[in-house]
């Protein structure tokens, strides 16, 4: 799987955004929060020890050392578009170069035929264009078994570090959610339309 390699995301950018301790978005701590949210919503839904990870615009691979404290033999694979990050952690963290616009769904399945049980693309979504955002969600719901964490930020909402240009209403990106298949359960959490179904009334807004 490969994808035009983005400049913009060479070391330097992952040193000023990921490291810096003055830039930096999220610390390690941060990271394994959001981990251990994320894996905890997903096991609760799905009843089941998570067993596979889907990481969209993964960076350098920093969520897979805190998924694998929490669960040791998950399977995790990385889609990235930085031919940096890919070409130094790419072998050691499973990471592939791609954007969430040229997700080669053939060739994730391979991972997990029957859907990656948690999917995550956290820091991603709103810097691609609208039509690679439907796009991508819609490939996003066909390699979803059924819970996945879509961190998306509004206009509006009050934001600090590489902020992105192009944010749209709250409702806008509802509906787009929604179009693509996803069913929101709160705090950047959704579930698929058919997993829906099996959540009571008041575990969905």
């Amino acid at each position: 799987m490969s994808a035009p390699a983005h400049s913009r995301f060479d070391a330097a950018y992952f040193e000023r955004w990921y490291r810096h301790p003055r830039h930096r978005v999220r610390t390690p701590s941060k990271i394994a929060r959001l981990a251990a949210m994320t894996v905890s919503v997903a096991e609760y839904v799905l009843d089941r020890p998570i067993r596979t990870v889907l990481d969209v615009g993964a960076g350098e691979g920093h969520w897979l050392g805190h998924l694998r404290r929490l669960r040791p033999r998950v399977r995790y694979v990385g889609v990235e578009p930085s031919a940096y990050a890919v070409a130094r952690f790419g072998r050691a963290r499973n990471l592939h170069q791609g954007t969430l616009g040229t997700l080669d769904v053939p060739f994730l399945e391979r991972f997990a035929p029957e859907g990656f049980d948690l999917i995550v693309a956290c820091g991603v979504l709103n810097y691609v264009p609208e039509p690679e955002l439907q796009a991508g969600l819609r490939a996003l719901r066909r390699l979803s078994a059924g819970v996945a964490f879509l961190e998306l930020f509004a206009d509006g909402d009050d934001l600090t570090g590489d902020i992105p240009s192009n944010r749209r209403r709250p409702a806008w990106y509802r509906r787009v959610l929604a179009g693509a298949g996803f069913v929101p359960c709160g705090m950047h959490m959704y579930v698929t339309r058919e997993v829906s179904r099996t959540c009571t009334a008041l575990e969905l807004p």
